[in-house]
């Protein structure tokens, strides 16, 4: 018989408490959420207890007691049922345990460096085309002009499909996201999305066929050839997996370029050390996603009564795993809030989350995001924020929904420079 705990009940601890509203960005709760982490690893915030030390985080992350609650952005608007919430929960985000191990374990034979190797011209082309449509203009907004279409070319060509349909990719991505996304003040359409959704599988269906004969060196040949002790994926989860690709690597990118962009216009220091050394680039890629990153809220569910931390959680509580704050612990880094591309004092940030559910794309993300940093602070010498960038909520893939900046220069910078 298992033996009861004694650990205090983490509802009955009092532990600080956390209050904010529904819309509340990063910032917005920042100065209340170093405040309780100092006073307690743990804090009771509005929608339930809150992680907030580095070492606990990066624990709950790890840990298999808790996991990630299917479907947690639909049933956050009241849908817990239906095609949409069946699609969604039984999707690579939403899978745990063997199901999720045995799909992880062939997924990741395809992330071989063949895979991304042939992508880096790709992405200096994207990048470079974006700068140069505002450079004349001496300004522009980050998110629409730069943020919001750079990733989708790049995981088109990741995954091998032609340059002609990207638009067709970029528009059921933006459909599709906002099941994905919780968003307050947002509301969506579920046939739309459904609609769009059916569209992509049955253009990766295509795709897959013609792959069968004739394999390439791009990702859906990589998911095709992926065999792990005899066992494949089928055609359900190619058609699953690339969605969940898509979707993936489409909005966290654009949010955290946005975000990164700005945190560096707004230390000017910063961004002339970048565009002066950019061998810091992947140093300034951890430490933009560590002061200000994109995903700052981690939600898991205990799956039974768990001791954790000191106390007990019981089963079905609903977390949330702060990495925002835990990413600030000044316990972990020295001078914490400030922000410093050459700081060498970092430990694994936990914005690409942990354990089983640890970012399949992580190295992809930040060489696109470095090299994205690079072009920018070169090609854009003179920067600086021209207007106000609000964020979306912090519960949600957050970041600034508009970064007005103008640029300035002497001599503009070319692409081939």
């Amino acid at each position: 018989m298992p033996v009861a705990s004694t650990a205090p009940n983490v509802f009955e601890a009092d532990l600080p408490t956390l209050s904010y509203g529904l819309t509340a960005s990063p910032h917005d709760i920042l100065d209340d959420a170093l405040e309780a982490q100092a006073r307690a690893p743990i804090a009771m915030g509005p929608l339930g207890p809150e992680i907030l030390s580095y070492d606990l985080a990066r624990d709950m992350l790890r840990d298999n007691r808790f996991r990630l609650p299917p479907g947690i952005t639909l049933a956050a608007q009241g849908i817990t049922s239906g095609p949409l919430y069946d699609k969604l929960a039984n999707s690579l985000l939403g899978l745990d345990g063997p199901p999720h191990i045995r799909l992880r374990k062939l997924v990741f034979k395809a992330f071989t460096p063949r895979a991304t190797a042939h992508l880096q011209d790709t992405i200096r082309e994207v990048v470079n085309g974006l700068v140069d449509r505002v450079m004349d203009a001496g300004r522009c907004d980050v998110v629409t002009d730069i943020a919001r279409p750079y990733p989708t070319p790049i995981m088109c060509a990741l995954l091998g499909a032609p340059r002609a349909d990207w638009h067709l990719f970029a528009d059921w991505t933006e459909e599709v996201f906002k099941a994905l996304n919780f968003q307050p003040d947002v509301n969506f359409d579920e046939a739309e999305i459904m609609k769009a959704w059916g569209e992509l599988d049955a253009y990766v269906d295509d795709m897959v066929a013609a792959r069968r004969g004739n394999l390439t060196e791009d990702l859906l040949s990589e998911l095709i050839r992926a065999e792990s002790d005899g066992d494949r994926l089928s055609i359900d989860e190619l058609r699953m997996l690339v969605a969940g690709f898509l979707m993936a690597g489409t909005d966290t990118t654009r949010n955290q370029l946005a975000a990164s962009v700005q945190v560096l216009c707004e230390h000017p220091d910063q961004w002339t050390k970048l565009r002066d050394e950019p061998e810091l680039a992947m140093q300034a890629v951890e430490e933009s996603m560590r002061h200000s990153p994109a995903a700052s809220i981690v939600p898991r569910a205990a799956s039974t009564d768990v001791e954790f931390g000191g106390y007990l959680f019981p089963a079905g509580t609903f977390v949330l795993v702060n990495t925002f704050a835990a990413n600030r612990d000044p316990a972990i880094y020295r001078d914490a809030d400030r922000f410093d591309i050459s700081r060498d004092d970092l430990p694994p940030i936990l914005t690409f989350g942990g354990g089983a559910h640890y970012c399949l794309g992580a190295n992809l993300a930040r060489r696109e995001l470095a090299e994205a940093l690079v072009v920018l602070t070169r090609r854009l010498p003179h920067v600086h924020r021209s207007g106000p960038a609000p964020w979306k909520s912090l519960l949600g893939m957050t970041g600034p929904t508009t970064l007005p900046i103008e640029f300035t220069s002497d001599q503009f910078v070319t692409a081939d420079a």
